[in-house]
């Protein structure tokens, strides 16, 4: 099995910016993630953009559902911003593809102390080699059918609809 991870920014990717004092988009962490959770599957890494999904568009679901749908792979994780992580599931979930995507992200930053991503990252990986094909949402160690879920803004968590 080899695993491909697509890359569309969200907070995963952002980094502190000093000057500004503002979470920015530099280069995708990804490479390192990858590095650090040991992936034992071989991955192949595709950054489609880095973008905050509140500022994501139709046009970029288009994108991530076109990657998923030419990729070769049948495991596939796509790292995206917690804002709008279930309408881009639910895009994919309806193009029905054969293969098992799971979505996740954080809800702080890579780059900071006390992140959830490489956790995140980790689980969502192990899952997707598991489940059958279908569209998820792996956030904070909980696996969540595609049409079945919400984040919760208020307690910053993810939950079952």
């Amino acid at each position: 099995m080899t695993l491909r991870i697509i890359a569309t920014g969200g907070t995963f990717d952002k980094q502190y910016d000093e000057i500004s004092g503002l979470l920015v988009f530099g280069n995708s962490h990804l490479p390192e993630a990858i590095d650090r959770a040991r992936i034992a599957p071989p991955v192949v890494l595709q950054e489609l953009f880095l973008l905050d999904s509140l500022d994501m568009q139709p046009q970029h679901r288009e994108q991530v559902l076109a990657a998923c749908s030419a990729a070769t792979e049948r495991h596939i994780v796509v790292v995206h911003g917690t804002d709008t992580m279930t309408e881009t599931a639910q895009v994919l979930a309806a193009a029905a593809l054969e293969k098992t995507i799971v979505l996740t992200g954080a809800m702080v930053p890579y780059a900071v102390s006390g992140s959830d991503a490489l956790f995140n990252f980790g689980f969502a990986c192990g899952v997707a080699g598991t489940l059958p094909a279908g569209v998820y949402v792996a956030m904070n160690g909980t696996v969540f059918a595609s049409d079945r879920v919400r984040k919760n803004r208020v307690a910053g968590i993810f939950e079952a609809l």
